[in-house]
């Protein structure tokens, strides 16, 4: 049947929902052998349709608008269908799928999403224009297809109009994710300036507009994923404190600024009671190893009693309890496994932000 294909990924579970494919074959030839020549392929989709429902949760949404329509309008019309045919049409819809091997995306976005990494950037960015419908000549579909660290950079290097009028112009969603990367100071400047991007001429809009795609389509193609501060300061992460700490003096004397944003990068153990909200401490005890917990309670180093403080406060009393009385017994661990155990509990946090499971507070200038 000519709909089937589309059925397929919601109906996997045909074997499970509708009994079993040997069931339904047992049950056609216990009901004998029907001819469904003269059902169209959407009416044996509706058929499928409407026996899964009954058992599955069934999603249609990734079906073409049309194929939506067609199919509900047929399922008002069908009206009874005896046993024998609803069989028969399950049975051959099972075959159906049984004879796939492959199945390929419907879409721009599916099919960006397993070759993506394979494709030149720019080529990449002109398909998912595509995909949204977008002309390439749209400027603000341009820059609403840009790598958030291209137009971040923009928002901290030009006006604040300018900025403002990017963000007017963006969507609501990619607006709302820039400004929560953004500093709080320029994020409330930004919030302001929109207000008074109301007075900007259309031809004005436009031409900021199209500076700005230009400025993107011609930013040349970095070898790195992160800015230059960043990387620095997942590699200091991983440093041991005195040569993280040195390394960041030094920057200081060449260039502060830098070196402020690399800060900005590195979070460590003792960052814990200053950035971590205490809402999420009972979420990352589920990934932080109880071990590593208790060495560093047991070392007992003044730097990290405030972090360790904050951990114990916002955990469940008798899990507090239990730490601490299992450090209590612990031999005092030696300096490099104190280290070791904070470096791993910070990056344990790390992966957790990383994958938006928990937030950082700004770090204070």
């Amino acid at each position: 049947m000519n709909s089937s294909s589309s059925l397929a990924p919601s109906s996997l579970t045909v074997s499970d929902h509708v009994k079993s494919e040997d069931h339904l074959g047992h049950r056609a030839a216990e009901l004998g052998k029907v001819c469904t020549n003269h059902l169209s392929g959407v009416e044996k989709a509706a058929i499928v349709v409407r026996a899964l429902a009954e058992v599955a949760e069934l999603s249609l949404s990734d079906l073409p608008r049309g194929m939506q329509t067609e199919l509900t309008q047929t399922l008002t019309r069908m009206q009874l269908i005896d046993r024998k045919t609803m069989y028969a049409v399950l049975e051959e819809f099972i075959e159906t799928l049984d004879q796939v091997g492959l199945s390929f995306p419907d879409s721009i976005e599916g099919a960006l999403s397993i070759l993506e990494p394979k494709l030149d950037q720019s080529v990449a960015r002109h398909l998912r224009l595509l995909g949204k419908g977008r002309d390439l000549e749209d400027v603000w579909a341009v820059l609403e297809v840009a790598e958030d660290a291209t137009l971040l950079s923009i928002l901290a290097r030009e006006s604040e109009m300018i900025g403002a009028v990017m963000l007017s112009k963006l969507s609501t969603d990619k607006a709302a994710g820039l400004l929560m990367q953004l500093e709080s100071d320029l994020a409330q400047e930004l919030a302001l300036a929109i207000a008074r991007t109301e007075a900007i001429a259309p031809e004005a809009v436009r031409r900021i507009g199209m500076a700005l795609a230009d400025e993107v389509r011609t930013k040349p193609i970095s070898a790195f994923i992160d800015p230059p501060s960043k990387r620095m300061g997942n590699i200091l992460n991983s440093s041991s404190p005195v040569i993280r700490d040195g390394l960041l003096a030094h920057l200081d004397d060449l260039n502060h600024e830098f070196a402020q944003k690399v800060r900005r990068s590195i979070f460590t153990f003792k960052d814990i009671a200053s950035r971590l909200d205490a809402m999420d401490v009972p979420r990352l005890m589920r990934d932080i190893s109880p071990d590593d917990i208790t060495i560093v309670i047991a070392a007992q180093d003044p730097e990290d009693s405030s972090s360790i403080s904050f951990l114990l406060e916002n955990m469940s009393k008798r899990a507090a309890s239990t730490l601490k009385d299992d450090a209590a017994t612990l031999p005092s661990p030696t300096a490099e496994a104190r280290v070791e155990a904070c470096s791993r509990i910070a990056a344990t946090i790390r992966k957790l932000v990383d994958a938006d499971e928990v937030r950082l507070k700004p770090l204070s200038e």
